[in-house]
């Protein structure tokens, strides 16, 4: 089987192709402090060819949810490094996404602060989760070309901080809706300064910060997530060929360890001229590792890998209910079900109780 071949990126030699997705679980305490229970979560899951963490906030400003982690404090790195340490142990390799979420959050949850954006629009017809329940989003404040440029050097610190926690690399969240996202697509980005405008302007926000990344961890050490046929959250663009096109041409000449593409997850009939299959109309314009995400089983993951249009296929749901996902497709096993009442928050149930095969 393929996706159980070794895969080298860089100097990191990965056990299989299967690389467990970033997915928020909302388990880390007031001080966005992840717990022992996140260490035993992810060495559970270290069978990995590469583990991707949840979202990390890279600072105060980027929190847009209750109870998920941060990597800007002392005490959340030292608590990180309990989290890579017994990767390690456990032969196992591990990014930490860095996140914010600019306008995907609530001020109930900032300390009365309003969400920031690239501009003065907020998401309609959601909801977003807070600590007080659902409630409506607000109209975010837009951030002045000063402050986009300290969000910049704030991503450029979380990756200082994640080398210093023990992290074999990072990955930049710009996918999904949130920060990154937002200067990206023209529904969410009307500036008029040199980070809007023009897809070349609207690309720059990401561009700097993947460069940055890199200055920190050198090559083969940055992933980037994209969704460029994904509406949630806001994510309108009047142009995703040709804005995706751009910026993933020019991410191609940075040195990066991969490009993580989601494949639509959601409806996309009222959209009719955005791309229904991301590799068949993005992939051919980066050279160096794809990795896809999106809805996949064992079989077209396999697929995927044996066709060559991906090189990584990574999971989420199916990792979160299958800490040995990689043995349970070995075996063609039957996997677990997942508990979609226990995704976010809580303890131990949903998180770190599904059964192994041999259990």
């Amino acid at each position: 089987m393929k996706l159980l071949e070794k895969f080298k990126i860089g100097d990191l030699e990965l056990k299989n192709r299967i690389a467990m997705a970033p997915m928020t679980r909302s388990r880390a305490n007031a001080n966005g402090e992840v717990t022992d229970l996140t260490v035993k979560y992810y060495v559970q899951r270290a069978s990995a060819g590469l583990l991707i963490t949840e979202g990390v906030n890279i600072s105060e400003q980027a929190i847009g949810s209750p109870f998920t982690p941060g990597i800007f404090t002392t005490s959340q790195i030292e608590a990180w490094k309990k989290v890579t340490n017994a990767v390690h142990d456990a032969e196992g390799l591990i990014f930490a996404q860095l996140w914010h979420t600019g306008r995907v959050g609530h001020s109930i949850d900032k300390n009365g602060n309003l969400p920031v954006s690239a501009s003065v629009i907020a998401i309609q017809g959601q909801t977003h989760f807070t600590s007080q329940g659902p409630k409506e989003y607000e109209t975010p404040r837009e951030l002045t070309t000063e402050e986009v440029k300290q969000v910049i050097q704030d991503y450029k610190q979380a990756a200082i901080n994640a080398k210093e926690a023990g992290f074999d690399g990072v990955e930049l969240h710009g996918a999904f809706g949130y920060l990154p996202n937002q200067f990206l697509v023209d529904g969410a980005n009307k500036r008029n300064d040199e980070f809007g405008g023009s897809i070349e302007n609207r690309s720059r926000f990401v561009i700097e910060v993947m460069q940055a990344l890199v200055d920190v961890f050198g090559a083969d050490r940055v992933g980037i997530k994209l969704s460029p046929s994904i509406p949630y959250n806001g994510m309108i663009d009047s142009d995703p060929n040709a804005l995706f096109s751009y910026l993933i041409s020019e991410l191609n000449k940075l040195p990066l360890a991969y490009l993580q593409l989601m494949q639509p997850m959601f409806p996309i009939d009222a959209f009719p001229t955005w791309p229904t299959d991301v590799l068949t109309t993005f992939g051919h314009l980066f050279n160096k590792t794809i990795m896809v995400n999106g809805g996949y089983d064992r079989d077209k993951g396999e697929e995927e890998v044996e066709n060559g249009r991906a090189h990584l296929v990574s999971y989420g749901v199916a990792f979160l209910a299958n800490p040995d996902l990689p043995k349970r497709f070995e075996l063609n096993a039957e996997l677990n079900a997942p508990d979609k009442n226990s995704m976010y928050g809580g303890g131990e149930k949903g998180y770190t109780d599904y059964p192994f095969l041999a259990q």
